[in-house]
């Protein structure tokens, strides 16, 4: 593990805490009194968000608050029948990720992964500890464990494919997950899922950065406007999260729904992404059209 990777992992601890206390009343908190509440000092507290997200701990205690969802749906609501075909580029408007991917035939998810072999390892993330599977044509797998627990999270992807063959090798992976995770460079995605799953990940992967859509909007983006709760299910199940970003699906009402690795870490992705785009309106712009 690598000094940024640790610091990643440590910076979304402490904000985490920092979610907790701002849901427990403290979202008029001044920096100075949370970097209190924290137990570090207002300039150390400063740097270690600054350095995360790159915003002051201020602005990102309006990302961190419960109405933000709402905010988002009002204003960077994707319509994806009018978005752009996700082609080769994925949802990385925001970063340098080259994003390409190749889903499984119905046949071969129906032998649930028999004749398959996944790699698996750990790896430190901007969302803490992460589990990254892939196979030889790329990352199947992406689960985070800051909520879970490490072996809730390992349990959970291995049970998607029972008759796979699992094998540790972190290095294998590690050029994808590092990709991945810096969103620099290119990695692979291996979509393994029934029919309606991938077409409703293939919806998700058409969400802009920074933006977000609805349950009912993928619905209606599969061709399935009835399908809403199917939809959701697909959406729960998605096992490449923050890749295939089911955290930028929300309800219809502005309520964050579920979600599979926990809400704070959802929450943590969208403010991450607001964060990160909110000084770039000029891409905003082409991302949206």
């Amino acid at each position: 593990m690598n000094i940024e990777a640790r610091e990643s992992t440590y910076h979304y601890g402490v904000m985490r805490r920092a979610i907790e206390l701002i849901d427990d009343g403290g979202e008029d908190l001044t920096l100075e009194q949370l970097a209190a509440r924290m137990d570090m000092s207002a300039a150390h507290f400063q740097r270690l968000f600054s350095a995360w997200v790159g915003v002051s701990p201020k602005r990102y205690q309006q990302y961190l608050r419960l109405g933000h969802a709402k905010a988002l749906l009002r204003d960077r609501f994707t319509t994806l029948q009018a978005s752009h075909a996700v082609g080769l580029s994925g949802s990385g408007r925001l970063h340098d990720l080259f994003l390409r991917w190749e889903a499984m035939s119905p046949g071969e998810y129906a032998r649930k992964g028999d004749g398959l072999r996944i790699f698996w390892g750990w790896f430190d993330s901007p969302f803490g500890l992460a589990l990254v599977m892939g196979t030889e044509k790329g990352i199947c797998g992406l689960a985070f464990a800051a909520e879970t627990g490490a072996e809730p999270a390992m349990a959970d992807m291995r049970a998607r494919w029972p008759q796979a063959e699992f094998t540790e090798d972190p290095a294998a992976l590690r050029p994808l997950a590092e990709a991945a995770f810096a969103q620099k460079g290119e990695t692979a995605l291996h979509m393994i899922g029934a029919p309606l799953q991938i077409k409703v990940w293939e919806a998700l992967l058409r969400i802009p950065s920074g933006h977000v859509s609805t349950y009912s909007e993928l619905a209606q983006a599969i061709g399935s406007p009835r399908a809403v709760r199917a939809v959701g299910t697909a959406v729960g199940r998605n096992p490449v999260s923050w890749l295939i970003p089911c955290h930028r699906a929300l309800r219809k009402s502005g309520a964050l729904g579920g979600y599979h690795w926990g809400l704070p870490v959802k929450r943590a992705m969208l403010a991450y992404e607001a964060a990160r785009d909110e000084d770039n309106p000029a891409q905003d712009a082409r991302a949206a059209g």
